[in-house]
C-alpha cells in the first residue's frame, strides 16, 4: 500500500480514464443516462452517487485505513454526526465527552434526547468514569480526541475494548488530529467522524463533513442513511475537499510545529494563567496522545489571568482573526464561552473551564514569529 502522503497528493488524479485528467472533473450532473433497461454506467442519481464525491470517498476510505474501510462524506460534519446517531433508536444511552464541541452537544440535547435517546456527559480521559457510566442500555461511547476547547485527550484502544464488552460502539470525532496523527479505527474504533471544514479542506472555503467505518454492516446502514435522508455533499465541495486534502501533510506540519512553539511561549508569558497543549509535557494527556498517536495538532487553548483583558485581546489582534472554525492556513483566535461553547449552559460551562478567560488558537501556515508576536502585543 502507498504512504499516506503519495494516496493525499494523487486524490483524484487518475479517476478519469478517458480523458487522462489529473485533477478530478466536477460532475455537475444531477442525473445520468442509463446504457439501456436495467444496465447502469454504476452512476444514476447524484444523491446516491456521484463521480467527483466517489473519488473524494474512495481517497478518505484508503487514507483512513484500506481495506474494507468505507468513507462518506455529508453537508457538513454535523451532517455526518447526525447520520451515525440515526443508528441508535429511542431508549439507547449514549456516553459522551463532557467538553465537547457546542454544536455536537446541541444534536445531542435538542434533537436526540426529545426523540428518546439519552446522552450522559462525562470525562472520558478518566477511564474509571466512562467506566461507571456504562450500563446496560449503553449503545456507545462518543469521544473527541483531543477535546473541544480543553484538549483531553481520551485512551481510545482501552475505551473502545470497555465498550466492546458492553456491546457497545466506539465513535470518535477525530477533526483536531485527522488520520495524519490518530488512527481510530486501528485502536478499535467503530466510526470515525470529522468536520471536514477543518483541517481536511483546509482553507476555510468549503463546509463539509465525513464518516468512517472498517465494519460492513455498519457501513450498509450509513449509505442508507446518506442516501435516504440526502445530506450530501455536492460535486464542488467535493472538488474543493479533494484539492484540500492534496497538501494536509504538509499544512498539519508546519501548523503543528508553530502550535508547539505558541503554546511554550505562552506558558511562560505572565499574563497567561493556564495553556492547553498536549504537546506540553506538563500537559496531563501528553503521555497518552505520545502513545496512541503520531503528534499533537496544532489546536492551542489558555486562559488569560484577567477577563477584561479579553475584549482587547479580540479587538487587537492582526495576524490572529477573531473568527469560529478552525483547522485552515489562516490562525483564528475564538472565544468558546460566547461562540463555539454558548449553546452550553452558563454553571456547566464553568464547571468544565470553558469560562470567560477561555480564549482558543488554530495555528495557522503564516509565520511563527509574527503569530506571536502579534499575541506579545495584545497580552501586553
Amino acid at each position: 500500500m502507498l504512504n499516506l502522503d503519495t494516496i493525499l497528493a494523487q486524490a483524484g488524479s487518475r479517476w478519469d480514464e478517458k480523458t487522462g485528467a489529473i485533477s478530478m472533473p466536477v460532475y455537475h450532473s444531477s442525473t445520468f443516462r442509463h446504457p439501456g433497461l436495467g444496465r447502469s454506467t454504476g452512476f444514476d442519481y447524484s444523491r446516491t452517487r456521484n463521480p467527483t464525491r466517489a473519488a473524494l470517498e474512495q481517497t478518505l476510505a484508503e487514507a483512513e485505513g484500506g481495506d474494507g474501510t468505507r468513507a462518506f462524506a455529508f453537508a457538513s460534519g454535523l451532517a455526518a454526526l447526525d447520520a451515525v446517531l440515526r443508528l441508535f433508536h429511542p431508549g439507547d444511552r449514549i456516553v459522551a465527552t463532557e467538553d465537547l464541541y457546542g454544536g455536537t452537544f446541541r444534536l445531542f440535547e435538542k434533537l436526540l434526547r426529545p426523540y428518546g435517546i439519552d446522552a450522559v456527559y462525562v470525562d472520558t480521559a478518566d477511564l474509571e468514569q466512562v467506566r461507571q457510566a456504562l450500563e446496560p442500555r449503553t449503545s456507545a461511547v462518543f469521544l473527541e480526541v483531543p477535546s473541544n476547547p480543553l484538549l483531553n485527550v481520551a485512551d481510545i484502544r482501552a475505551i473502545a475494548a470497555l465498550a466492546k464488552q458492553h456491546g457497545a460502539l466506539t465513535i470518535v470525532d477525530n477533526t483536531f488530529l485527522t488520520f495524519c496523527r490518530q488512527r481510530p479505527l486501528e485502536l478499535g474504533a467503530d466510526v470515525v467522524v470529522y468536520s471536514a471544514t477543518k483541517y481536511l479542506g483546509g482553507h476555510d472555503d468549503v463546509i463539509a463533513g465525513v464518516a468512517t467505518t472498517h465494519r460492513p454492516e455498519l457501513a450498509a446502514k450509513i449509505a442508507f442513511l446518506q442516501n435516504a435522508a440526502g445530506a450530501i455533499l455536492g460535486p464542488q465541495d467535493s472538488w474543493l475537499l479533494l484539492r484540500g486534502l492534496k497538501t494536509l501533510p504538509l499544512r498539519l506540519a508546519r501548523q503543528e510545529r508553530s502550535a508547539l512553539t505558541l503554546a511554550e511561549w505562552l506558558a511562560r508569558h505572565p499574563r497567561v494563567a493556564r495553556v492547553f497543549y498536549p504537546g506540553l509535557p506538563t500537559h496531563p494527556g501528553h503521555e497518552r496522545l505520545r502513545q496512541q498517536a503520531s503528534g499533537f495538532g496544532a489546536m492551542v487553548a489558555f486562559e488569560v489571568a484577567d477577563p477584561a483583558q479579553v475584549p482587547d485581546i479580540l479587538a487587537g489582534v492582526s495576524v490572529f482573526m477573531f473568527a469560529e472554525s478552525l483547522g485552515g492556513v489562516q490562525s483564528l483566535i475564538t472565544f468558546p464561552a460566547v461562540q463555539t461553547h454558548a449553546d452550553i449552559a452558563p454553571d456547566i460551562r464553568e464547571r468544565l473551564g470553558i469560562n470567560n478567560r477561555l480564549l482558543r488558537l488554530s495555528v495557522g501556515i503564516e509565520n511563527v514569529d509574527d503569530l506571536r508576536q502579534d499575541l506579545e502585543r495584545v497580552l501586553e
